[in-house]
């Protein structure tokens, strides 16, 4: 197998969007806010007008403002901090760092991760990266390959693919400099905010990878397909990760 040209991207099903007119008013000022933050109006970090002036911007009650907030809270695009305000999330916060890594050490005891950038390279995207992106065949796209380590163990090799056209300028140089996270880097960097992630499991045996492991080529290995998301429901970013769950395991919440 091409570990380059997977044949079987995770395709992205857009969310149901249900008409303003039977929306709750809160939803519909939740989905002016999400304008604001997609337009940059309101950038990660910055703090967001009170509960007070958004319920006079869009002309209702303090109540239905809270409740915006409170569902855009929790989904992470907004952080309250009491005594303070309201803040656009960011992922140059050190409690989003690898906020979408689901893997846990199987003894619980949490070990510093670290990237270690391989290569970083503009290629023409083929079918299955055109497909996952939303791009036409052929349109560049930056391959970055890297490698986590746990503690001083590597734990997962790393095939991301991102949208040349949105980061263009990434280079393997300035990953090699950078202490950041790399969300981190291409949100501070590029201006682009990585606001949720879609995610395909399986079991797979894929030489090239273990190699970079420091494992035989014949070792099972768990393949996490991941697709990101910025404002307006864009694909961004596609990512394989080949992760060695001999010591870890993959841990989600479900309610």
């Amino acid at each position: 197998m091409n570990s380059r040209t997977p044949a079987n991207p995770v395709i992205h099903i857009p969310r149901a969007v249900r008409s303003p007119a039977f929306s709750p008013l809160y939803r519909q000022i939740k989905e002016q806010m999400l304008g604001a933050l997609g337009s940059k109006e309101w950038t990660p970090g910055m703090m967001i007008p009170s509960e007070t002036e958004l319920a006079a911007r869009f002309g209702v009650s303090q109540g239905t403002v809270r409740k915006a907030v409170d569902e855009l809270a929790a989904e992470n695009l907004l952080v309250r901090c009491q005594g303070k305000g309201t803040f656009v999330a960011s992922h140059c916060d050190p409690r989003a760092f690898y906020r979408f890594l689901r893997l846990q050490p199987d003894d619980g005891c949490r070990q510093r991760t670290r990237s270690i950038p391989l290569s970083c390279a503009e290629i023409p995207a083929e079918a299955a990266v055109a497909r996952a992106l939303c791009l036409e065949v052929g349109t560049p796209v930056i391959l970055l390959e890297r490698l986590l380590d746990f503690g001083a163990q590597p734990v997962v090799f790393d095939q991301i693919f991102l949208a040349a056209d949105v980061f263009s300028g990434l280079t393997l140089e300035r990953l090699q400099q950078e202490e950041r996270s790399l969300y981190s880097l291409l949100e501070s960097g590029f201006g682009v905010r990585m606001i949720h992630a879609e995610e395909r499991l399986r079991a797979v045996v894929e030489a090239s990878a273990a190699q970079h492991l420091g494992l035989p080529g014949t070792s099972p290995l768990l393949l996490v397909e991941r697709l990101t998301f910025t404002y307006g429901e864009r694909p961004v970013e596609w990512r394989r990760g080949f992760y060695d769950t001999a010591q870890y395991h993959y841990r989600t919440v479900l309610s």
